[in-house]
């Protein structure tokens, strides 16, 4: 196993190096002593036992472009600073839709968990089965919360 690994990085190499638009096929060929011998030559494989392993099309991959000069004018920036101004008039009013939106289903979340606050029920003779029963409603006050926080964090970066 210690020769095989070399052989077939050799073997490799060599066709890799040298492959420009060629088909290359990989034999795999037991030898009389039992090992094996990776191979690309088909002549090699005469009087072996040999199997096909790879069959690939090796390609020039294309050539890159250059990239270009540093001084060289470019396009950037290709938003005008009236383009920028309105897009970010556009993100601000936005942003201040959803922070109202958000603030009201906060208003109205705060209601529902004030609402199951003064309802106890019959079966709830335990406290905790009270404030498991209440979870839901106070996970999404805070989940409005946590919302309103972001958005206004946004707004701030805006402007």
């Amino acid at each position: 196993m210690g020769l095989l690994r070399p052989l077939i990085l050799v073997t490799f190499g060599t066709l890799v190096g040298s492959a420009h638009g060629q088909v290359t096929e990989i034999y795999k060929c037991v030898e009389k002593n039992g090992r094996p011998l990776y191979t690309s030559d088909k002549r090699e494989t005469a009087g072996k036992k040999c199997e096909l392993v790879s069959r690939e099309i090796n390609v020039v991959p294309a050539q890159k472009q250059p990239p270009p000069p540093a001084g060289a004018a470019s396009s950037f920036p290709r938003e005008t600073p009236e383009a920028r101004a309105t897009a970010k008039g556009r993100q601000r009013d936005i942003l201040e839709k959803e922070l109202a939106s958000e603030q009201q289903q906060l208003d109205q979340a705060r209601k529902e968990l004030a609402e199951q606050e003064s309802v106890r029920q019959g079966d709830e003779k335990n406290y905790a089965r009270v404030l498991d029963r209440l979870q839901p409603y106070k996970d999404n006050v805070d989940l409005h919360q946590k919302n309103i926080e972001a958005l206004k964090r946004e707004l701030g970066n805006i402007r």
